[in-house]
């Protein structure tokens, strides 16, 4: 358990680290929850962060496969959109769960994000992005996500084996939790709501890339 906790209704920063230490996407958090361990935040649609392009332009999902981790990377400004995010970010374990809301507010499903742990700084949690992830829907059923750019991470030293069979072991472990319908996929934070009287988490401004904007976020 760490000793650094953040308070409720501040703002932390996610950043998600990469391999050869340089940072990649940081998505600013609106704290609810922090016992030193398991941090609770809330990310709505709509929130400046810093997100990241391959440096020919295009976002990763316009490349072949085969080019997606061999490109460099930069840092754009960019937004979250589409849904906007609960999440519960435990330090000691290898992955993050979302939930998704719609731009309504109405739950629709989790998203599990298969992470490596990396500890806290100040005003920041940080982790590095495993690649693959796992969707839970609301009936409890779960599939994995993105098994073949994690099988191109790999191949190309983005992850090591240790790492890529461990993240698969935390992902076989959320869908056991998934089926049984455990904690956190029993409908707790369904229906949770944002205080209406708390402004949207902002980026500080030291991290705000120069360059130009873009639209949906990259991968990590």
């Amino acid at each position: 358990m760490s000793d650094r906790r953040w308070r409720p209704g501040e703002t932390v920063v996610e950043r998600f680290h990469r391999p050869d230490g340089s940072i990649g996407q940081i998505h600013p958090l609106r704290v609810l929850e922090d016992d030193g361990r398991v941090l609770l935040a809330w990310l709505p649609a709509g929130t400046p962060i810093v997100g990241s392009r391959l440096a020919d332009g295009r976002l990763m999902r316009d490349a072949p496969l085969e080019q997606r981790f061999r490109i460099p990377r930069v840092p754009v400004a960019d937004s979250w959109h589409g849904a906007s995010t609960l999440r519960r970010i435990p330090e000691d374990e290898w992955s993050s769960v979302w939930w998704f809301f719609d731009l309504e507010g109405r739950f629709k499903n989790w998203y599990v994000n298969l992470e490596i742990p990396l500890g806290r700084t100040p005003g920041a949690v940080d982790r590095i992005d495993g690649v693959l992830d796992v969707v839970v829907e609301r009936d409890g059923s779960w599939r994995w996500d993105d098994e073949d750019e994690a099988e191109a991470a790999l191949e190309v030293g983005r992850l090591t084996l240790d790492q890529f069979d461990r993240l698969r072991a935390e992902g076989e472990r959320i869908g056991a939790l998934a089926e049984r319908g455990a904690y956190p996929f029993d409908g707790t934070g369904t229906d949770f709501r944002p205080d209406a009287g708390w402004p949207a988490p902002e980026l500080p401004a030291e991290l705000s890339p120069r360059s130009g904007g873009g639209s949906a976020p990259a991968r990590r």
